[in-house]
């Protein structure tokens, strides 16, 4: 078995997340499904990273690959598999249990904040933390699901399922994203180097934290 990586858009990869794996001499596998790659059965599946992307967490009929990562989460959260979901992973984690994913009052872009909730000082620390908004859509929290993060414009940035940690946001960028977030985040609104080193020195903290607790 294998760590595996879910990607669903060519330009967002485990950046950060990727460089810490390495590190910590964890082999994982990408698979990118947004390009049609298979995804991994959980037998195979030690861990499970889950990308960004522009799709519908239940948008099974534009994107018929969600659903089977949907099927694929929720079958790692009951065998206790460690799932980290981002953004769009995030959504899919929420959704894997049934929840709503839909369409938020406003767009949350670009250089931003969240700040813990008592649950969620431990992996944030207490106050608020730098991080990178590139959301439209919000999502209900699962029953028995622990909120960690909100930021003043949605409640639920962050929680915890189980093996399951769930983040809205993006701390995996690096000043190395920023050709990138330059090109495909909506105008006006990328976070400029020195936004993306102070995400990136709260991302390792946190990143680091959450592979501390499932090794």
């Amino acid at each position: 078995m294998s760590w595996w990586v879910l990607t669903h858009v060519d330009v967002e990869g485990p950046a950060l997340i990727g460089t810490i794996m390495a590190e910590r001499g964890i082999e994982y596998r990408v698979a990118a499904v947004g390009s049609g790659d298979s995804l991994p059965t959980a037998d195979a599946v030690a861990g499970l990273i889950v990308m960004g992307g522009p799709m519908d967490a239940w948008g099974d009929v534009t994107h018929p690959h969600v659903r089977a990562e949907r099927e694929l989460i929720a079958e790692c959260v009951r065998r206790e598999i460690p799932v980290l979901g981002v953004c769009l992973g995030a959504q899919l984690l929420a959704a894997s249990q049934g929840c709503a994913v839909y369409r938020g009052a406003v767009a949350e872009l670009g250089s931003g904040e969240v700040t813990a909730t008592d649950a969620g000082v431990s992996l944030f620390g207490a106050g608020s933390v730098s991080v990178v908004h590139w959301h439209t859509d919000t999502f209900d929290l699962p029953a028995g699901a622990v909120l960690l993060a909100s930021s003043n414009l949605y409640r639920n940035q962050a929680f915890r399922l189980g093996s399951a940690l769930g983040l809205q946001f993006h701390v995996e960028l690096t000043p190395a994203q920023q050709p990138m977030l330059d090109a495909h985040m909506p105008a006006g609104t990328a976070p400029n180097a020195l936004v993306l080193g102070r995400v990136a020195e709260n991302g390792r903290r946190i990143l680091e934290t959450f592979f501390d607790e499932v090794s």
